[in-house]
């Protein structure tokens, strides 16, 4: 019997989005002690289906200590603990909750890099075993004070938010994310059948290469809340220039007003209004962090407005995202990095998207 929200959430999470089986190994990961009625919620839920769960917990602040005393041989250490978690888990069930959304924008860039070269071996591990599946995996987030204030609004307005952004706010989320599911599929199976993608809008005229790629339709099976339909473009295969109006948030900073000119895949200049040092290094992360891993639409109606959580932010309805960095094997993309950077922009206004020289998809709606 479901008793509270949390026993909701936790449903979905472990019965949908990861459909928990008897035996499994579950790892139960929370940045915080805020996240503790979800992970309770998750715990129960992992025993009740015959699971068998393991929970990593911390206080919130371990990233910035460990960033800012590590040496750099720490800096590049993998323990082998988290290690064969990461080869031999059945299902990861990852849950937000930031006490600080601040907390990394004064950290050391290079160490930061540095760090994100030594995690991308896991990250390669996490993503392959998904697309041959051998794991699932799946990230959300519980309300705080701190992404409250992020996104300008209470505690109590921002639950309400993430509540219905999640669809928790009906008797039946499952039932919700099926239906968007079987409309984005729509798109996505269209979106299989064309070669180029071209995005005119803002101080943006882009050509993508996706022949050849898998188009997929998101409904909460890895991020939840969820709505987008994406695919990682041919390496080699973008050229133009992209302008992002939103804020670009990434581990706890931001760039503002970026624009990124690109030539046969790669980033070949990138200018923002503000946080171009954070931009210069993590574009510089890496040999694959300049490069292109996914384009999408963001589907989901209930989000409208940039609340800092990238999480959120990347479904905007109207909107669509490009990442830099790695892409994603089960589409079909190459590119390897430690960076995955979701860079969000705004179409609804003059904005139109052309499939093989079919506008497809005008101000922030689809035509198809």
């Amino acid at each position: 019997m479901i008793n509270t929200i949390w026993d909701k959430y936790a449903q979905v999470l472990v019965d949908y989005s990861t459909n928990v089986q008897e035996g499994d190994l579950v790892i139960i990961s929370a940045q915080s002690i805020y996240a503790k009625d979800l992970v309770r919620s998750v715990y129960k839920r992992v025993l009740q289906r015959g699971g068998n769960p393991v929970v990593h917990t911390g206080f919130g602040d371990m990233q910035e200590i460990f960033i800012k005393y590590a040496s750099e041989k720490q800096l590049a250490y993998i323990d082998p603990m988290t290690e064969l978690e990461y080869k031999t888990a059945d299902k990861f069930i990852s849950i937000g909750a930031p006490i600080n959304t601040k907390a990394m924008t004064k950290a050391d860039l290079s160490k930061m890099s540095q760090r994100g070269k030594a995690t991308k071996y896991l990250s390669e591990i996490m993503l392959n075993r998904s697309a041959k599946g051998e794991l699932k995996w799946v990230i959300a987030d519980v309300p705080t004070h701190a992404l409250a204030q992020e996104a300008k609004m209470s505690i109590d307005e921002y639950s309400e938010f993430l509540f219905k952004s999640c669809y928790l706010d009906l008797d039946d989320p499952v039932k919700k994310l099926k239906e968007l599911d079987i409309q984005q599929t729509k798109w996505a199976n269209y979106l299989n059948g064309i070669k180029e993608l071209h995005i005119v809008a803002d101080k943006t005229d882009i050509k993508f290469n996706v022949e050849g790629r898998k188009w997929i339709s998101c409904s909460g099976l890895n991020n939840y809340p969820d709505g987008e339909v994406f695919t990682s473009p041919v390496e080699d295969g973008i050229n133009g220039e992209i302008y992002f109006d939103f804020p670009q948030n990434y581990r706890g900073n931001s760039a503002k007003n970026v624009h990124l000119w690109i030539e046969n895949g790669q980033v070949v200049k990138a200018q923002a209004s503000s946080g171009q040092e954070f931009l210069d290094a993590m574009l510089n992360m890496d040999e694959g962090s300049r490069g292109i891993g996914e384009i999408a639409f963001g589907t989901n109606m209930q989000i409208q407005d940039v609340t800092g959580n990238i999480l959120f932010d990347e479904k905007i309805g109207g909107a669509i995202h490009m990442a830099v960095g790695a892409s994603y094997p089960e589409t079909g993309g190459k590119n390897v990095s430690g960076l995955h950077w979701d860079m969000i922009k705004n179409m609804k206004d003059n904005s139109k998207i052309y499939a093989d020289g079919t506008l497809i998809y005008q101000n922030g709606e689809f035509l198809i």
